[in-house]
């Protein structure tokens, strides 16, 4: 049977932030999870843009390719 347990690794030690497993020795599958990276920022068009953009064609109806 297979059991997650949450901890943090900090140079060579396991620090338990939920129960600590009860077991002498076992085989461990060890999953690394990679610190949040800062999001790429939204762009935002310039002011002087707006209202400038036209629509091309009918975007209401349905583009089908035969």
């Amino acid at each position: 049977m297979l059991k997650s347990y949450e901890a943090i690794y900090e140079n060579g030690q396991l620090t338990w932030l939920s129960e600590q497993p009860q077991v002498n020795s076992a085989r461990v599958i060890i999953t690394i999870l990679q610190e949040n990276l800062p999001s790429k920022k939204r762009r935002i068009p310039p002011a002087s843009i707006a209202g400038k953009g036209k629509t091309l064609g009918n975007i209401v109806s349905s583009i089908v390719i035969f």
